[in-house]
This record gives structure tokens, sequence and C-alpha cells, in this order.
């Protein structure tokens, strides 16, 4: 790294970016420590997919994208799964910005190509900005409004010019960019549909499909970046497909009869009863239960706050009694599961005992509209005794329904000033989802709530996902191992056009709290006091019904992979793996 003067200001130059922390690679490293660099790349390797898809076009706005086709482009840079938002050269070569996050400039490495041969250039950076400012989701413009210009300076140096400083989000467009061919793309719609492959830049690019059935890949033989240290070890697998599933239970059968090659398992009452047979007993497929302490994703049965009868925050308390996930986790899931009750699950963000004085610094201006539990308890999800008798849950359900202008009549929870029955539809796409939430609606029956379970096709369902036409739906939030400016998306008001926005969430101490953390990203200290702050504020709110997590991957496979002795820290890290051609011998001819 490397720095001058101009105007006042210091120029910095570097191979490197980091949002959080500190690089944990020098500018000289070979190959990341996760890896092999020695991994031969062989084989073919088949994935099962649920569903079905419409399309190639990831980013449009509409149906539903081919699985992987988001990783049909490279990124300007590559942040890598041992490190928490730091980033290496991949179509950058290096960049340089003014310390006062005014602009950035970023160099393009010559030898980038696109799958055709066409070189990758400043001007497609430029022009897939304008692409997704203009024909991409909502979201996108909002996001980047701080934005002045992306413009192309000469073929091989792009600028990121600033309306207003801002470096979180100028080093998130350095960093994350998928950069799209301008010859391919600038006479379609970006927010449409593509049904044709498109031409990429990546590791590997699509050769032969079956509509909404399979989807194949192929390592590019002449990949550009297959030498850079970013890709070292990496993408392995010489021809990888999909293979789509209608059903979850037929998904699994097609599994173990030998259709397809590995597969990570959700469902506890499969891991524990299912996976057994004449294959198993032959040694020619393994399972496994691989630990890791990384960051929990948030899962529950999410509210849409936006419908009249899910804006009392009373109400969603209540409804959460309904969940005996003490019953369930005996009964359905063989013990396998712990209670999710953070936002922050596994990191030092969770808000865990009472608010440090830091805390109540940050939020007391909003004392008189947030639940005053924040500042007295810690938030636990409802405990019951396991066995299937909620009569004090119901107990606690019904009082809070009342306050909120609800009551029991002739068993029917009904509106005391408009007489309506409290129902409402949770909208689903998986036989394995409907199974968790027949117990809720059990419940809810009991409390006199008409809770109906309607299943769609994934077509309809991530439509119907988009325009937020929905009561409840059970939803995952990707794991935060720290509070980043991602979180605006997810929570801001500004973002509630925003198909990651599940709840709909508009509060103005979500919106200050997540504001606060895009602007302190290197501040540590008020980093870890905004987090726990916005971790209670979140958790009393009750937007969701939270679910569960497990500490371990799940995972079974026919036994051809061999992967590295180095897990990456946050995640599974199959994009290192590879096959044995020993192994693979010793298989049936299908999974060889």
């Amino acid at each position: 790294m490397t720095l001058g003067l101009t105007a006042q200001a210091k120029i910095i130059e570097s191979t490197t970016l980091v949002g959080f922390g500190e690089a944990k690679y020098p500018d000289n490293f070979s190959h990341f420590d996760y890896v092999n660099p020695d991994a031969p790349k062989v084989g073919k390797v088949t994935y099962g997919a649920m569903g079905t898809y419409d399309n190639f076009n990831r980013f449009a706005s509409r149906g539903v994208a081919a699985a992987n086709t988001g990783q049909l482009y490279d990124t300007l840079m590559f942040s890598p799964s041992d490190e928490i938002d730091a980033y290496y050269p991949l179509i950058a070569s290096k960049v340089r910005y003014s310390d006062d996050y005014t602009w950035l400039e970023v160099h393009i490495n010559p030898k980038a190509r696109f799958h055709d041969g066409k070189p990758i250039t400043a001007h497609d950076v430029a022009f897939t900005f304008e692409k997704f400012s203009t024909e991409g989701v909502p979201q996108y413009r909002v996001y980047y409004k701080d934005v002045k210009s992306v413009t192309a300076v000469s073929d091989l140096v792009a600028r990121i010019d600033m309306e207003t400083p801002n470096r979180e989000k100028l080093f998130s467009l350095a960093q994350g960019m998928s950069v799209l061919p301008k010859h391919f793309w600038k006479d379609k719609n970006f927010s449409e549909p593509l049904s044709e492959p498109p031409v990429g830049s990546a590791a590997y690019q699509i050769t032969s499909y079956k509509a909404g059935q399979s989807v194949t890949y192929e390592l590019v033989e002449d990949y550009w970046a297959a030498d850079l240290p970013v890709n070292v070890g990496r993408n392995n697998f010489k021809q990888v497909q999909y293979d789509y599933y209608r059903d979850d239970t037929v998904m699994l059968e097609a599994f173990k009869a030998g259709e397809f090659d590995l597969r990570q398992e959700s469902s506890a009452k499969f891991w524990a009863n299912s996976y057994t047979g004449a294959n198993f007993d032959r040694g020619f497929i393994k399972k496994e239960e691989i630990s890791h302490q990384s960051p929990q994703s948030t899962q529950g049965f999410v509210f849409n706050t936006q419908r009249d009868i899910f804006k009392d925050p009373k109400v969603r308390e209540a409804l959460n009694y309904a969940m005996d996930f003490e019953w369930m986790n005996r009964n359905m899931f063989y013990d396998q599961y712990t209670r999710t009750r953070s936002y922050f699950q596994n990191t030092d963000y969770e808000a865990k005992g009472l608010p440090s004085k830091e805390e109540i610094a940050v939020l007391t201006p909003f004392k008189d509209s947030i639940s005053p539990n924040v500042f007295t308890d810690e938030y636990q999800p409802p405990v019951t005794d396991g066995s299937g008798r909620i009569r004090s849950q119901m107990r606690k359900s019904f009082a809070l329904l009342k306050e909120a202008g609800w009551e029991l009549n002739n068993k029917v929870m009904t509106n005391v000033e408009t007489g309506q029955p409290f129902e409402f539809e949770m909208l689903i796409y998986s036989p394995t989802t409907e199974r968790i939430a027949i117990p809720v609606q059990k419940n809810m029956k009991r409390m006199g709530i008409d809770m109906k379970i309607r299943t769609i096709d994934t077509t309809q369902y991530v439509k119907r996902w988009r325009d937020r036409d929905f009561d409840m739906v059970s939803a995952t939030y990707s794991a935060n191992p720290y509070p980043s400016p991602n979180l605006m998306i997810i929570w801001n008001s500004d973002y509630i056009d925003s198909s990651y926005n599940y709840a709909g969430v508009k509060e103005p101490v979500v919106d200050y709290l997540t504001e606060e953390i895009s602007a302190n990203q290197q501040n540590p200290e008020k980093l870890l006091t905004l987090g726990r702050a916005l971790d209670r504020v979140l958790q009393w709110n009750y937007y969701i019904i939270p679910q569960w997590h497990i500490s371990q991957y799940r995972v079974a496979s026919w036994d051809k992979f061999e992967r590295p002795s180095t897990m990456p820290r946050y995640d599974l890290g199959i994009d290192t793996w590879w096959i044995s051609e020993d192994k693979a011998a010793k298989l049936p001819e299908k999974r060889r």
C-alpha cells in the first residue's frame, strides 16, 4: 500500500479492500489457507434442486432463475470464506481512492475476459452500474443513491464518484459488483427473464439444459483467472449439474438411488430415519455431521407487519406462544436443534442479559416508542415443558390479545370492534415447511385462531413474496457475523420495497440503528453497542416466531470426494472439494 497527497486528501493505493477489521492475507499471498492448491480438476458432480426454473437471469424482477446463475459473472474482487468483509483482486488488479471517500478508481486486470473471449473493460463496469440502477431491483438504486457516477476513465480504469462521501457504499461497489458484458446486455431489458444462457465470465459456463428440469455447467478450459490466488485450489469439478425435483421426499429417494452426488440435509426427521439402505450398507454413501461454530442464520415464521392484523406487536407476541418448540424438538426433530433467539446468533453481537449503559444511551431517545422490556429484561422465546399441553402459554397469549382488542367468543378469537374472526394465511411451497407449520396451526386452532396453510409452486411463491402478497411466510435471514451496512436493505424503511425486508418493517428506531451501523463500520466499540441494541429492538418487536438452528452441517455424499484438512470459518467450503478418481472407481458407474 502506498500513500500520496493530492489536493490535501491522501490517495491510497491497495490490492485489498476491507470493510471490517484487517486483511488476513498479505499482498503476495499464493492461495487461501482452507484450499488444497494441488487439488485435481476432474470429474462431474450432480446436485438436486427443489422446484423448477424458467429463465437464466438471476437479477430479473420476475421469474425463477436456474440454480447458480448468479455465479456466472466474476466480481471485481473476491471475499474468502474465512474472513469477514475482506476482498482480494479478481477482475480488479488494484484500487486507488481518496481517504475522504469521495472517489475510487478500479484498475481492471488486462487479462480479464468474458467467456466469448472479449476483454472485460471499464466500459463494462460503467454499463453494469447503469443497468442495475435503471433496470435492476428498486433497492439497488435506493442503496446507491449517494453515488454520483461510475465512468470509464480509460479502457482499464473505472472511476466511482460520490455525491455524498460514504466509505461503505464506495467500497461495496468496488468489491462485489458482478460485471456484465455490455455487448450482450445492451439491447436487453435487465429486469426481464432471459430465455437463453447469458455470456458470463466466471469459472463455469452453462453448456446444456432442459428447461425447468436441469442445467449443466462446465469448467471453462481457458478461464483467464484460474491461476489467481483467489481461485487456486477452488472450482475443482470439471462439470456441475443441477437436477430439479418437485418434492423433497422424492429428491431424497433419488439421491439414495444414485441420481445425484451430494445432499446437505435440513430435515431432522430425514436425517434420523431416512439415510439408510443398501448403498449405505455397501459404503457407497457416506453420512457425516461436520461441526462448526459459524454465525447462524435466523429462520422463523415471519409476520407481514404491513397487514392490519399484524401491526400490533402485542398480537405478534401473543402468537409466539403457539409454537411449542420443546415438544417439536423432542417429537419431530430428535432433540437435534437449539431454539434461535437472536439475529446475531453465535456472535459477540447477540443481545444477552440486560443492556449496557452504552446501549441504554443509544436507545433512550426512543424510549416512548419501543417496548419497555428492551430496557428491563433479557429476551427469551417462550419455553414449555415439552408435554404438548400449553394452557399456561395460552393464558398469556389471551391476555395479550385482549389488550390488543381481541377476545374469545364461542371458541373463536374475535375482534371486539369489528366482530371479525382472527384468521390469516401461511404461504409455503414445500411439504417440509408444511410439516413444521402444522403443529403451530393446531395450537393456533386451540387459541381460536384460524391459520390456513396454502401451498403453491415456487414461481407463484417468488412472485407473491416479491409483491409482499402474503400474511406469513417461513423465511430465513442470512447469518450476520457482524452488523454490516447490508442490514439497511433488510430492516430500514427506505427499503420497504426490498424483497429482503420480509416483515415490512417501518420503525424510526430501526432506521436510526441501521443508519448508525452503516456510518460506524470503522468503530468496533460503537458497532458492538449498536449491533446489540438493534438485536434487542428486533427481538422485542416480535417480527418473527423464531425457529431453530444446529451447529453442524449434515452432509451425505456418494463417497468420491476429498476435501482440505482446514475448513473455512464461514461455510462448508464445497468449492474447495475435489473428486478422487480412485474412490470414484469403486462406485456404481452412474456415480463415478
